[in-house]
């Protein structure tokens, strides 16, 4: 595919990585001309220095005969006038554009052919919220990704020693655990995919991802030694648009607690938050901490929009008892450090967060769902299979008789209403949602051809 992207910040920048890994013909266009020779130093794209709204910047960055235009830059207006324009003068089939303001968000019968067309728009600060949320609902989850409307998830969890799982094969998962049905689907210990079959154990620092019924999930977490605690207290470092919405979405449900630098953005949290306490300070001050009883914080967030900040704020909320620390963190080389560190316990990086929700656009066959995991170099997706024997490679036969690339599972099967766990002689029938995990990407073209239908499909 010929994609132009248009903002080479966090998310322009990893998503050009992404695209270019695929073998898509890519055009990255900013204002900042070290930012796109940084990433031209970097990548096969191609670059122009302009703002992506004037259509002389478009034209020239290919804009009459491109695929899709993904707009990132940091502004909403830029975004929106750049999709008109390039549907006004270039028709470019597919316009995605990032907009994080809620007073456009509001609104959304403004995008649409006839208003501002924006094909697709993404919050990033709404998927990061939601992502959030999850973590916070399911004590000692790393991920919790939704699939097939909800009914099924995979779930990434480190195994505590004391879990009734840990130290046993994965084919003793169903006879631990009766009544529930569950997959694991990848084990990684370190950096090392283990090769899976029902003699690997499940050891104790290991990262399982396991797919199952959304109402199974908590089981399993039990298993895992990942069961016995619950949140109730949240302490949230910063009050920006994610801080803010975080908060929004939880404080009737937790005892939430905000942390805010500004007094003046503080006294406007207090207006809009109805049952959260905001305090104003410095997020990673001792006193301010031990006075709001840090140490009987279940779950710490800090998701100011300075990654050091947040790295701090959570070192210092750790190691003064919170019993879990969550930091978002933009820079890609610090989410790697960190995630070698055992003091805070999950990092996000939000770019990660929004381009799952714009891959999806761009995989083969119909594929209604996209996750990116492991910084990228995992995916799980959600694909649905068409056809009969005779037009599709995978309706009628059994999980067994498929040619899988290595790493990849099928982790659960949507038949209507009913979720299956599948086995080897589980078959798949047309119209099933198939939640399948690859532990490596570059599998993702194999298996996009095993799902596309034949010539003879109408």
């Amino acid at each position: 595919m010929k994609i132009i992207i248009l903002g080479a910040g966090q998310v322009g920048g990893t998503l050009a990585t992404y695209l270019v890994n695929e073998e898509n013909d890519v055009t990255v266009v900013d204002s900042d001309p070290a930012r796109l020779s940084e990433l031209q130093n970097r990548l096969d794209i191609g670059t122009v220095v302009g703002s992506g709204s004037y259509p002389n910047v478009l034209r020239q960055a290919g804009a009459e005969t491109a695929d899709m235009l993904v707009a990132v830059t940091s502004s909403d207006e830029i975004n929106i006038v750049a999709c008109q324009v390039s549907y006004t003068l270039f028709r470019t089939p597919v316009k995605i554009a990032r907009i994080r303001s809620r007073h456009y968000q509001a609104y959304k019968e403004l995008f649409a052919d006839e208003a501002m067309p924006v094909d697709i728009w993404i919050s990033p600060e709404g998927l990061v919220t939601n992502y959030l949320k999850k973590l916070i609902d399911m004590p000692g989850a790393l991920q919790v990704l939704d699939f097939a409307g909800g009914k099924v998830q995979i779930v990434s969890v480190k195994p505590n020693l004391d879990g009734e799982l840990v130290g046993k094969t994965i084919k003793t998962l169903r006879g631990e655990l009766p009544g529930i049905d569950a997959r694991v689907v990848a084990i990684f210990r370190g950096n090392h995919l283990l090769p899976l079959t029902g003699k690997t154990l499940i050891q104790p620092g290991d990262e399982v991802f396991y797919v199952t019924a959304t109402a199974g999930v908590s089981k399993v977490m039990a298993g895992m030694g990942r069961g016995n605690q619950s949140n109730k207290r949240v302490m949230i470092a910063g009050g920006g648009n994610i801080g803010t919405s975080l908060a929004k979405a939880i404080e009737d449900s937790y005892n939430v607690r905000l942390i805010e630098s500004e007094a003046k953005r503080a006294q406007h949290l207090i207006e809009e938050l109805n049952n959260t306490t905001i305090l104003v300070g410095d997020v990673a001050d001792r006193s301010l901490l031990s006075n709001e009883n840090i140490e009987y914080t279940d779950v710490f967030v800090a998701v100011t929009n300075n990654d050091e900040t947040n790295v701090m704020a959570c070192l210092q909320a750790k190691r003064m008892g919170a019993r879990t620390a969550i930091a978002l963190v933009a820079k890609t080389a610090y989410v790697e450090l960190l995630e070698t560190s055992s003091e805070i316990d999950i990092v996000i990086a939000p770019q990660t967060i929004t381009i799952s929700g714009i891959l999806k656009l761009l995989r083969r066959g119909d594929i209604v769902n996209v996750h990116a995991l492991r910084h990228g170099a995992a995916e799980a997706i959600e694909v649905i299979a068409h056809g009969d024997s005779e037009t599709s490679k995978v309706v009628g036969r059994e999980i067994g008789e498929l040619d899988l690339p290595p790493g990849t599972q099928m982790g659960a099967i949507l038949r209507g209403e009913e979720v299956i766990i599948p086995h080897r002689d589980t078959p798949i029938a047309s119209e099933d949602h198939v939640v399948i995990f690859l532990a490596d990407k570059k599998h993702i073209p194999k298996v996009e051809r095993l799902f596309q239908v034949g010539p003879a499909f109408i």
